[in-house]
């Protein structure tokens, strides 16, 4: 799988998980969903956002070496 598959199949897979979230939400609004939020799903959504950049200044980066090195 090349780097830019993987930043798409990662943020799809944010995407998704964002929309089920959004669903669980509407129902779940207690106290302890806050805090799941809070401790749990921001930090992850967070980090998936600074992944993916990393990914994609990755991928940029190995093209640049390959195209370097032709």
């Amino acid at each position: 799988m090349s780097l830019n598959a993987a930043s798409v199949e990662l943020a799809n897979g944010m995407k998704t998980l964002n929309a089920v979230w959004e669903e669980t939400r509407v129902v779940w609004t207690d106290g302890v969903a806050q805090e799941f939020e809070d401790r749990f799903w921001n930090p992850l959504e967070a980090q998936t956002r600074d992944a993916i950049g990393a990914i994609d200044r990755l991928a940029a980066l190995l093209a640049q070496v390959r195209r370097d090195c032709t």
